[in-house]
């Protein structure tokens, strides 16, 4: 069959248009003008009786970009009809409404309605006409009018009203007999009460005349969306960790069972979407260590700690507690989580449970489905913490046997009869059981009209099972961070290896798309933790300790030809060597200059440098593992982080002289080295460092996002908000617009060069607003951190005159609180602590108790909770009450 493929586009010259067929290379198209493009093209209807296609924009430096719309399906089946023309829009995937046809949208917002049509019986047809329109409420539907009887006469008593066909709204019309061109409109008809509620915006969409001298023949108009108001849908969410929630029946942690008591507090004061932090299993130590959510062993299981034993046990073995209750109502009443005492509580009654159950376990045939979908992770799962216990740690380099993965071995390991598959098995039993039970708690959530939004972090642990059994999927060699700010002076250094992306890019990204899917599961939104990192991450080698001595991958680099052409001239050793004199030395140590510089610096020409057993932090830290932990070795060793750290460049020691390239030291003025540099060099230094940090990068890095962006988020369905807070270069703003990945907006931390705040009224639509992260104080902690800073806040923010109240008051905190609900921005997202900050009764006594995390320090212990329960959050009428009315009031 021909068809005449007609898009609508508006390009450049240099640019053009693309179609593909099913899974068949692009082919390019004819310019009509500046907005059209067509092609004919004779289509094989035995090998496409419906045919798949869609659109692509090839840029001019050869780049080629696929639209957003996938659901273009074209019926070939008519054998009668030799000829079909098909008008497209193009639909990008910035288009504010494909927002709303991401998963909480489409499942628990504004499900699909099934509302009768205007019959067409069987008469032939020449046009079909389609469009979207994901804002459509229930009891509503999709109408279309416009000039001829066959469109209505744009009679609004009796408009031809559309069916609804997946996400399309369509309906087939036989306009044989219409004068040319016509002008249409769809609008909006409510059942409910029979009447036309109004046209959508804008001027009259044109139909034409078909192309003259075909046969039988069909149109189809796709004509992409609805033209109606796309930003005024808004919501309200709260954000909360699942170890910080508190139930009477909880086993001293918060446990996925908490989630539905969350669920009815949240629908009850009008809340649409509950924030969570990572739930993935971090059992790395057995220690409080592990307490660290984005630390996981794996990126797929479930996080024992979050099992409800009580339930997994049941009346048939609820004797089986009896022991255990005593600890098990100690721990709950403890202000904050006992990580290490909850989980060995949980696995002494789990293990026990697992002997009673696991005969049953085995013959049931849901977890036979869920193995047989998830066993590509689950099976080297379970075997990785076997053998991590068996080998008394999770760092795989240091196992006896299977320190390199293999699937055959895994296969060995898990087979019934084995050595070990019974104790494997517990990992497994453990996992199916945390799956039922966050299923259900989801699951009941959705029920209630509520999203549940994820957290995806940057990085995976270094000895995760990830690792173990991919490690070619990241550079083993690198730690990734972020670079210095005024939260850590040092940078942070996560420890994580960072994502060999070109690997991941070999094989179509398959582990992300597979651990999107794997959230999805229980999931509607997810938050990308730093999403910058899909730019650009902070790489930090191996040897370093501290996250100053990383540098941006990838990066344009500078080279030593830029540095002479500059007037600046190039010392490898001046520049990349760290820079030592006896002044330094004595400012840096004091009184132990002297033993620093006996035993772990050598006098060279100038000056000094470090011994070889002294010269990387990783040396240093562990040399100092072996002494006394007192205040004066940790002095020296910090000192020796500082000695190390005192550079201008980092790169590669093995660089030939004359092809030198690499990095700049972030912050290098604050450098003793910089100081001590020729005044004349420091001014082109200075312009060079920021052309580097701040400039030459910007395009490059967009270009590295957009390699991976699009693809990932094609993948799933979820609604994604991007963490885009830090050293933020100007073109992420650009891209999470063009993908449509909904930014994040803070109050103290604006994004406007030299701004001291940022105002929620100034917030973009697409964005998520909200007074504090779990990685910063609540509003009452940083009230009370700068007094001048909370000042200015009271006056310029909140607009009040004379003096701050020297603690955030719960009045000063719901003024906060209002601004975020009112502000334009899609989604208002609170911490808990943060709404409870706005009654005097309820807040907590000491708002710094409130905190979940410090980043500057890098053993922090998460370990929050609620002070009172979710029954007695529950009870709260007045709060609830007041509440409910913000949330109300702000259109929420």
């Amino acid at each position: 069959m021909k068809v005449h493929f007609i898009l609508r586009y508006h390009t450049r010259i240099g640019e053009n248009c693309l179609i593909s067929f099913g899974q068949e290379s692009p082919q390019l198209l004819t310019y009509l003008n500046e907005d059209l493009w067509h092609g004919v093209f004779e289509i094989d209807t035995k090998k496409y009786p419906t045919l798949f296609y869609q659109y692509h924009f090839q840029a001019k430096n050869g780049a080629l970009t696929s639209e957003w719309e996938t659901e273009r399906l074209l019926d070939l089946s008519d054998k009668t009809m030799d000829y079909q023309e098909v008008i497209d829009h193009w639909n990008p995937a910035g288009a504010i409404e494909n927002t709303f046809l991401t998963q909480p949208f489409q499942n628990i917002f504004n499900p699909a309605t099934a509302a009768a049509p205007t019959p067409v019986g069987k008469q032939t047809f020449s046009h079909v006409f389609k469009v979207k329109a994901p804002l459509v409420q229930a009891g509503q539907s999709v109408c279309l009018l416009g000039h001829g009887a066959a469109l209505r006469a744009w009679d609004t008593a009796a408009p031809l009203v559309l069916k609804r066909d997946g996400n399309w709204w369509t309906i087939r019309l036989d306009l044989t007999q219409e004068d040319f061109p016509l002008g249409y409109k769809y609008g909006i008809w409510d059942h409910t009460g029979n009447r036309f509620l109004g046209f959508e915006t804008g001027n009259n969409r044109t139909l034409y005349a078909p192309s003259a001298g075909q046969k039988k023949h069909l149109i189809t108009l796709h004509d992409g969306f609805m033209r109606m108001p796309n930003n005024t849908w808004k919501g309200a969410g709260v954000a909360i960790p699942v170890f910080s929630l508190r139930s009477k029946k909880s086993w001293g942690v918060g446990e996925f069972t908490d989630l539905p008591l969350l669920a009815d507090w949240a629908k009850s004061v009008g809340l649409k979407m509950i924030q969570l932090l990572p739930i993935n299993d971090t059992t790395a130590t057995h220690t409080w260590t592990d307490s660290y959510p984005y630390s996981a062993i794996s990126a797929f299981a479930l996080h024992p700690i979050f099992l409800n034993v009580e339930q997994l046990a049941g009346k048939k073995h609820a004797a089986l507690l009896k022991p255990y209750l005593k600890q098990q109502k100690a721990l709950n009443a403890l202000e904050a989580v006992d990580y290490e005492a909850v989980l060995q509580m949980k696995w002494d009654i789990i293990r026990q449970l697992y002997d009673l159950l696991k005969a049953d376990w085995l013959k049931d045939k849901d977890y036979a489905a869920y193995y047989a979908a998830n066993k590509d992770w689950l099976a080297p799962y379970a075997a990785f913490c076997r053998l991590r216990d068996v080998n008394g740690t999770a760092d795989f380099n240091r196992w006896s046997s299977h320190s390199v993965y293999n699937a055959k071995a895994v296969e060995k390991l898990l087979a019934p009869g084995s050595e070990q598959s019974d104790q494997i098995g517990l990992h497994l039993f453990v996992q199916w059981q945390l799956h039922l039970q966050l299923k259900a708690a989801t699951d009941y959530c959705h029920q209630k009209g509520l999203a549940v939004k994820g957290d995806i972090p940057i990085g995976i642990y270094r000895h995760s099972c990830d690792a173990w059994m991919a490690p070619d999927l990241y550079n083993m060699d690198q730690q990734a961070g972020a670079p210095p700010d005024d939260f850590a002076e040092k940078g942070q250094n996560w420890g994580f290896p960072t994502y060999n992306w070109e690997r991941m890019k070999n094989d179509g990204f398959a582990w992300w798309k597979q651990r999107f899917e794997q959230m999805s599961l229980y999931f509607d939104a997810f938050r990308i933790d730093h999403i910058l990192g899909f730019f650009r991450i902070w790489s930090i080698p191996v040897d370093a300790v501290e996250g100053i001595l990383g540098q941006f991958v990838p990066a344009i680099p500078v080279t030593e030809q830029e540095l002479r052409e500059a007037g600046i001239g190039f010392s490898y050793e001046r520049f990349c060597k760290p820079f030592i004199n006896e002044k330094i030395l004595l400012d840096t140590f004091g009184a132990d200059a002297h033993w620093v510089a006996e035993n772990c610096l050598e006098a060279v020409k100038g000056g000094f440098a470090l011994r070889p057993a002294f010269d990387t932090q990783r040396k240093v830290e562990q040399y100092f593992e072996t002494q006394k932990p007192d205040e004066r070795n940790q002095r020296l060793r910090d000192g020796l982080f500082s000695l190390i750290s005192n550079v201008i460049m980092l790169n590669d020691a093995d660089a030939q002289t004359g092809n030198w390239k690499g990095a700049f030291r972030f912050g290098i003025e604050k450098t003793t080295s910089f100081q001590y540099l020729p005044e004349e060099i420091k001014g082109p230094l200075k312009d060079l460092y920021v052309n580097y940090f701040f400039r030459r990068q910007d395009d490059f890095w967009q270009i590295q996002a957009m390699e991976k962006l699009p693809a990932l988020k094609r993948s799933t369905n979820m609604l994604i908000c991007g963490e885009d807070l830090g050293m933020v270069p100007s073109c992420v703003p650009d891209v999470m617009e063009e993908l449509g990945i909904l930014s994040l907006e803070i109050q103290r931390m604006p994004k406007a060069s030299g701004a001291a705040f940022f105002h929620p009224k100034d917030a973009p639509y697409r964005s998520v607003v909200t007074p504090s992260t779990h990685d910063m104080s609540t509003l009452r902690g940083w009230w009370e951190e700068d007094r001048n800073l909370s000042q200015r806040f009271f006056n310029e923010i909140l607009g009040y005159q004379g003096t701050a109240p020297y603690f955030c008051e719960p009045w000063v905190n719901r003024s906060i609180i209002l601004q975020h609900f009112n502000s334009p921005a899609m989604w208002s997202i609170f911490q808990l602590q943060d709404l409870l900050g706005s009654d005097e009764k309820l807040r907590r006594e000491n708002p710094h108790d409130e905190r979940i995390n410090i980043p500057a320090i890098a053993k922090h212990y998460w370990r929050y909770r609620m002070h009172f329960g979710l029954e007695d959050l529950m009870a709260a009428e007045r709060f609830n009450a007041d509440l409910r009315k913000m949330v109300t009031e702000s259109g929420r």
